[in-house]
């Protein structure tokens, strides 16, 4: 994993509204959540929840599949896994002198 994408999901996921949503969507797994879920769960206005959706999705962090008239969210746990993975790939294995 590169740097700039890491700091990119870590920064989507530093806003308190997305990691709200992140969190949320996580419960429901690879089913997905229906936006008006979310949406009614959080109590987020719909161009609010759009907006913030938008910058998960950039991130690489959710995606969204469509069945009918409903458009269903999914937590990318993978994109998470890569993230974590990418901090703590190296732990303990340099010492810091001072």
């Amino acid at each position: 994993m590169e740097l700039d994408i890491a700091a990119k999901r870590l920064a989507e996921l530093g806003n308190s509204t997305r990691l709200a949503i992140f969190r949320h969507l996580v419960k429901y797994g690879p089913e997905g959540c229906p936006v008006g879920g979310v949406q009614k769960a959080l109590s987020i206005p719909g161009s609010t929840l759009s907006h913030h959706l938008g910058r998960l999705i950039a991130a690489g962090l959710v995606e969204q599949r469509r069945e009918g008239r409903i458009l269903y969210c999914m937590p990318v746990m993978s994109a998470l896994d890569e993230v974590v993975n990418y901090l703590t790939e190296e732990c303990c294995s340099a010492s810091c002198s001072i």
